[in-house]
């Protein structure tokens, strides 16, 4: 199975996400002065939603900083946001934002730190995935 990274504010939404996962993940830290992960093989990337109203800023900078390396980006294979659904459209917007720009399908949203209906989805889904990466990926 392929890797994952994500990212996640102060608020830890995405962090109990992932640890409630149970799969291994490269975190993208919060402050610029710490260092990127430099995934060796591909990945699907967790980003949760940081919007205005008008949907501006909804792909944190780290996030931004972190794939704006052609190396990192070149792995990116799928993408997984989180948001609040009180957010209307914005609602999980910074994967879709990700997913437009770096040419790769958004393959799941939940809201806030997700439910175990989220958590199982995403796990079979992942599994899925990477089982057929090698056939479309060719």
């Amino acid at each position: 199975m392929g890797g994952l990274v994500y990212y996640s504010s102060a608020s830890g939404n995405t962090a109990r996400f992932v640890a409630r996962l149970g799969l291994a993940a490269g975190r993208i830290p919060v402050s610029p002065r710490d260092a990127l992960p430099q995934p060796a093989a591909p990945y699907v990337l967790i980003c949760p939603t940081y919007a205005d109203g008008e949907g501006r800023g909804a792909v944190p900078k780290q996030v931004i900083r972190f794939l704006n390396d052609p190396a990192r980006r070149g792995l990116l294979r799928g993408v997984i946001g989180s948001g609040n659904r009180n957010f209307g459209t914005a609602f999980a917007l910074s994967a879709r934002v990700i997913a437009a720009k770096c040419n790769v399908p958004v393959l799941y949203r939940f809201e806030l730190a997700g439910d175990d209906n989220d958590l199982s989805r995403v796990r079979a889904g992942l599994e899925k995935f990477w089982g057929t990466e090698c056939l479309t990926m060719a």
